[in-house]
């Protein structure tokens, strides 16, 4: 399986990587996934946004890299820190899931990521999505492309199925669906606003805590 970058992932990101993975009594048998290493960076994608359910709604968080980044390969984009971005998110992100049964849980780990301040986009969002993995307990064999590939038109890739370019914050997402992983789970503001659904991968965690495996492998 082949996929992008990602800053915060939605839930379908994580199902995604949960599909191949297989937990026996006697064996554990990893998803191998690729992620894109090569590709040149791309606006208004997932690479450096994530969308979570605050008391005012779904909002977007990002942060902003150093210009100009548009067509540079993606390993070399750098974060720009000369804004307090960190502060405002880590801040966004607390008033969001304080409430929630798992938020302290996680909080100073995930936060510590932040407050490394990795120099690269690329840098920041792997070591979030490594942090995502052992903590929903997701095994994945997560490896980097070594060259690019244009996408062809049946999905596929020298590296497995393609989901580089399908999910994306602008266009709708079949894949939980698909999975037969469309169901609600508790969300701090979901009386105000109902269960909304794909998230950043977050706020399946903060809410659900060890059960987000149950909730991404359909268990």
């Amino acid at each position: 399986m082949l996929l992008g970058i990602a800053y915060f992932p939605p839930v379908s990101y994580f199902a995604l990587m949960a599909k191949g993975f297989r937990l026996s009594a006697a064996d554990v048998e990893p998803s191998v996934v690729y992620l894109e290493a090569c590709e040149h960076y791309r606006k208004q994608s997932w690479r450096n946004r994530c969308r979570i359910l605050a008391a005012d709604g779904p909002v977007y968080l990002q942060f902003p890299v150093v210009h100009p980044a548009d067509g540079r390969p993606v390993r070399d984009v750098r974060v720009d820190y000369s804004v307090p971005w960190v502060v405002r998110t880590e801040r966004a992100i607390t008033s969001a899931y304080e409430s929630s049964g798992y938020f302290f849980h996680y909080r100073d780990e995930l936060f510590s990521i932040l407050d490394s301040h990795p120099e690269t986009l690329f840098d920041l969002d792997l070591q979030l999505i490594r942090f995502f993995l052992r903590k929903t307990g997701i095994c994945a064999d997560l490896r980097l492309t070594d060259r690019f590939t244009p996408p062809s038109e049946d999905g596929m890739s020298p590296y497995g199925e393609d989901w580089r370019y399908r999910l994306h914050p602008k266009r709708p997402s079949t894949v939980l669906s698909d999975l037969q992983l469309e169901k609600p789970y508790f969300q701090v503001f979901a009386r105000k606003y109902g269960f909304v659904s794909d998230l950043s991968i977050m706020d399946l965690l903060f809410n659900e805590g060890p059960e987000s495996i149950t909730f991404l492998m359909n268990r």
